[in-house]
């Protein structure tokens, strides 16, 4: 017995120093930037070091994360997923083998958001990397007793090397250039471009075109070559600004340290306590992926506008960019709307100046660095601006935003990944309500509709009916009494495609003759496009998120719709894997036929929430956390695009989600931590206190908001808005009268007013 004391009081003391460990992590060491980057399907996370929805930043360019090899070394990645503009390259050997870049095998990354190191392992030369938000800084340590270099190489621009200075710029697009300003603290010995056959040209210092490089050399005995560099949209010489205004010399630590500190108050705006080291590692990671995009691009009070290719003076607002809408509008905004309040006015701000700069006055709805590419369907931006003004922001023209949004559905066609204007699927929709679908096997013959892209006329007359939804929320905080009229009618167009007969969204034909005969799961060629847009008529099925009350009633009641719900959780694939997924690469993530990797999804497992069965979106919830979302590389379900699914996560583990942007409004489902403490924008905070959560305790058996009795499955914004308190007592079964009466149910439609 003396024995095995002992043996219990060491395990103890050990259990205790790691739980003291834990507890002294800050929110940044909790981030694993790898998680997800081997994808199931598509495309996976990129591990990203950059500060905060800044404009510098970059990961390492290899082919995926199992390759073994990585192009050179990054400046900056100027759009989300694409490869670095310039490539850095330090080499060591004859000045006649250099190359313009080149491969390296590499081993012992170090990665976090604000640091990288990694061993290239073809010179045996270590590299560390710290970024700022315009600017970054290298450390390179050679080993080999010989010549060293640094090449770089603008995959298309221009490039000049004078003595310890590189400068240049690169094309990306539609008339834009990011360009660069390098110093090197040492002096080299060799400078001029190198061949694109390979090799030194020191009697050349310029060089223009594809895969233009240059380089310097310094000689054996200097093994630590320190470089800092800043990167502008704007010129050279406000690259060079940006750099001395950020780093002052070549500290690395310094700026990492920096760095570090910046991420630490970003991420711990949300404490949570009480969970597993998994569970705190998804949750961080997540939330540090909500801050990758979109980026800013001002540079100290100017920017670059791809919109109207001008420089603008920003007029103390920052201006944004790189933002697909479709995907974040869902979680994305309104979770920033409660932590960054100030930076969501400058991204909807940033919207407008897009919308007034472009040709027509339009709302953006895929604004990236090089313009608005207009990809996917609707024009989702409006459910930002309905979504920020009915939770208190009034920092933005309402009016502008208003016909902005109203001249992206009025004027600009609704085809899918097209800035054409509206024309006659347009003028149809208007008339009849509804986009019409080809029949089998009928050539396209509207010049608007995407090759590849389809019509897309469920997922568009859907979209757009959610769209025209969040503009009568508009106008109707405008007072323009008729038009909240004409688009609330509108907003109920989803009704024109609902076939009663199946229990689903069904494309019809122009003389209103739905499509037959027709598979929900494989109708629809590549991407079901066709007829929906990415995900099959499993998950467009559900895709009425501003009037749920009104999609039971179609169904016929509560009954019914959780029958339907259920079944698509439970539904096979209805092939084998490889037919299933060679035509819907997105639909991954699957239970059933709900698709976890994609967003028209998200708001699925809260929808239990209306139909009396809350107790079942607590199981669902968390059930999907736990299978899809891991400490792992391949811990994400599908694309990731740039905050989109990952603020589903936040929120979701925080025990709550937004289901219908543009109303004020949060669902409840079941939190994975124990105590949750959200720092709004106003320095007040709304916490969230879980008693006895655990993996088996999802379920809520009772619940307290702000001190009262809370029988309801969901909350107002106003309810947390000046800071308070959801109470939550879990258990391991379901507590089935909770939230399940007629009046405790989510509001739909025009909600609360």
């Amino acid at each position: 017995m003396k024995k095995q004391g002992i043996i219990l009081f060491i395990l103890a003391l050990f259990y205790g120093c790691c739980q003291n460990g834990n507890r002294s992590k800050s929110p940044v060491d909790w981030v694993n930037p790898y998680m997800g980057n081997i994808s199931h399907l598509l495309v996976p996370t990129f591990p990203t070091i950059h500060l905060p929805n800044s404009m510098l930043r970059v990961y390492p360019e290899r082919s995926d994360f199992t390759g073994d090899l990585v192009r050179g070394l990054p400046l900056i990645v100027t759009s989300h997923r694409s490869n670095s503009s310039f490539n850095f390259c330090p080499v060591q050997g004859s000045q006649d083998n250099l190359m313009p870049y080149m491969d390296y095998s590499y081993d012992n990354e170090v990665l976090k958001p604000y640091y990288y190191e990694v061993i290239l392992e073809n010179f045996d030369t270590n590299v560390k990397f710290a970024p700022s938000h315009r600017s970054a800084v290298y450390q390179i340590d050679f080993s080999q007793d010989t010549t060293s270099f640094l090449v770089v190489n603008s995959r298309n621009g221009a490039l000049k090397v004078e003595n310890n200075i590189i400068s240049g710029y690169q094309e990306i697009g539609n008339q834009t250039r990011v360009y660069l300003w390098m110093e090197i603290q040492q002096k080299p010995d060799l400078t001029g471009v190198v061949s694109s056959k390979g090799g030194l040209d020191g009697s050349r210092h310029e060089i223009t075109g594809e895969n233009s490089a240059v380089a310097v050399g310094f000689p054996a005995h200097m093994k630590q070559i320190n470089l800092r560099y800043g990167v502008s949209f704007i010129s050279e010489e406000q690259a060079r600004e940006n750099m001395n205004r950020e780093i002052a010399d070549y500290d690395l630590k310094r700026v990492a340290d920096v760095g570090r500190t910046l991420w630490n108050n970003t991420l711990s705006k949300i404490e949570v306590k009480g969970a597993t080291e998994d569970q705190m590692t998804v949750f961080y990671t997540s939330l540090y992926r909500c801050y990758e995009r979109p980026i800013c691009i001002s540079e100290y009070g100017r920017y670059y506008s791809a919109f109207d290719h001008k420089i603008h003076e920003d007029n103390g607002t920052q201006f944004y960019t790189d933002d697909w809408i479709w995907d974040t509008y869902r979680a994305t905004h309104p979770l920033r709307l409660l932590t960054d309040a100030d930076i969501e006015s400058d991204i909807i701000n940033s919207f407008l100046c897009m919308a007034q700069q472009m040709e027509h006055l339009w709302m953006p709805t895929f604004p990236e660095v090089t313009g608005d590419s207009r990809r996917m369907n609707s024009n989702h931006g409006v459910a930002t601006i309905a979504d920020a003004y009915s939770k208190g922001l009034r920092s933005f023209d309402l009016q502008l935003a208003y016909d902005a949004c109203r001249g992206g559905i009025e004027e600009k066609t609704l085809a899918p990944w097209s800035g054409a204007p509206a024309g006659w699927l347009d003028d149809f929709y208007k008339e009849h309500g509804y986009i019409p679908a080809l029949e089998v096997g009928e050539e396209e013959n509207v010049p608007e509709v995407h090759h590849f892209e389809k019509r897309q006329p469920v997922a568009v007359t859907l979209g757009t009916a959610y769209d025209e939804w969040c503009l009568s929320r508009i106008a109707g905080f405008l007072g323009l009494d008729a038009d909240q009229k004409k688009y609330q009618e509108r907003s109920y167009n989803y009704r024109n495609l609902y076939n009663s007969q199946t229990g689903f969204f069904h494309p019809k034909d122009k003389e209103g003759r739905f499509i037959e005969p027709f598979d929900y799961k494989r109708s629809g060629g590549m991407g079901a496009r066709l007829y929906y847009g990415e995900n099959n008529g499993w998950v467009y099925r559900w895709d009425v998120q501003h009037n749920i009350a009104d999609l039971i009633s179609l169904m016929g009641g509560n009954d019914r719709f959780n029958e339907n719900l259920d079944q698509t959780f439970r539904e096979s694939l209805g092939s084998s894997k490889f037919e299933f997924y060679s035509q819907l690469p997105d639909h991954t993530g699957n239970v059933g036929q709900f698709s976890m990797a994609n967003e028209p999804s998200l708001h699925i497992p809260y929808l239990y929430n209306y139909s009396g069965r809350p107790w079942m979106t607590q199981k669902r919830i968390r059930t999907l956390l736990d299978q899809w979302f891991r400490n792992d590389l391949m811990g994400v379900p599908g694309d990731e695009d740039g905050g989109g699914m990952s603020a589903f996560v936040v929120f979701s583990m925080m025990g709550f989600y937004p289901v219908t942007p543009g109303l004020p409004i949060y669902n409840i489902g079941s939190p994975s931590f124990q105590s949750v403490k959200l720092k709004l924008t106003n320095g007040k905070y709304f916490e969230i206190i879980a008693q006895n959560c655990s993996k088996e305790n999802k379920y809520i058996q009772s619940a307290k908001l702000n001190g009262k009795n809370w029988n309801r499955a969901w909350f107002n914004h106003t309810d947390l808005a000046d800071g308070g308190k959801l109470e939550l007592i879990m258990g391991n079964r379901p507590n089935k009268k909770w939230g399940a009466a007629p009046d405790d149910i989510p509001p739909s439609g025009m909600g609360l007013e």
